[in-house]
């Protein structure tokens, strides 16, 4: 099996990705960042978070995203679980069949629990915007960082990796296995910026 894309004009064996993602709660609401999904070019909202770079710790991939994607540093105080989970050769945007290993950790922000660092929370229904204690990626890849509230998270168009996250969050199995979301209310099966081996 093939670790990402594979060399010359394409993969013709499976794929495989190992990312990590952050689950940052705060006074009730989700951080949460807007990719553009590449089967369709439409707004999706993930988890902070990608693939684990070469050599790279899983950990250190999570506090490096988190800073990258929001401007803000956090630090991990708990591994929540991991999600395997295979797409199709039919559906994965590589015509290959692709494995994703979701590694899902606890991650609050560094001085979020202070007076002064709570800022009035942006609603989903205003799109969020860009809380003033958040600033968006200088490269692009993820926009609009943003404190959604949980009662709000499910009516947005968002990848399965905020329900994953959400469930072990909430169920912290001792397995550390996640269990297969349900599918989302909007938006494909899974972010296919993470399902299919995009990076």
């Amino acid at each position: 099996m093939a670790d990402d894309a594979g060399e010359g004009s394409g993969p013709t064996e499976p794929t495989r990705r190992m990312a990590s993602y952050g689950v940052c709660v705060r006074d009730g609401a989700l951080l949460m960042v807007a990719v553009t999904d590449p089967t369709d070019a439409r707004e999706t909202w993930t988890l902070p978070g990608e693939g684990v770079e070469p050599l790279e710790d899983p950990v250190d991939t999570v506090v490096r995203e988190i800073t990258e994607e929001t401007g803000r540093t956090g630090r991990v105080v708990r591994l929540l679980g991991v999600d395997s989970r295979v797409i199709p050769a039919h559906e994965a945007v590589r015509g290959v069949p692709h494995q994703n290993i979701g590694i899902f950790y606890e991650v609050p922000l560094d001085g979020s629990a202070s007076g002064a660092d709570r800022k009035p929370q942006p609603t989903a229904s205003e799109h969020s915007g860009t809380a003033c204690d958040l600033r968006e990626e200088s490269n692009g890849d993820s926009r609009t960082p943003s404190w959604i509230p949980l009662g709000q998270v499910t009516d947005l168009r968002r990848s399965n990796l905020v329900d994953v996250g959400l469930d072990l969050l909430a169920t912290r199995p001792a397995s550390g296995h996640a269990s297969p979301p349900p599918m989302p209310g909007h938006g494909p099966p899974a972010c296919r910026r993470c399902a299919a081996g995009a990076s």
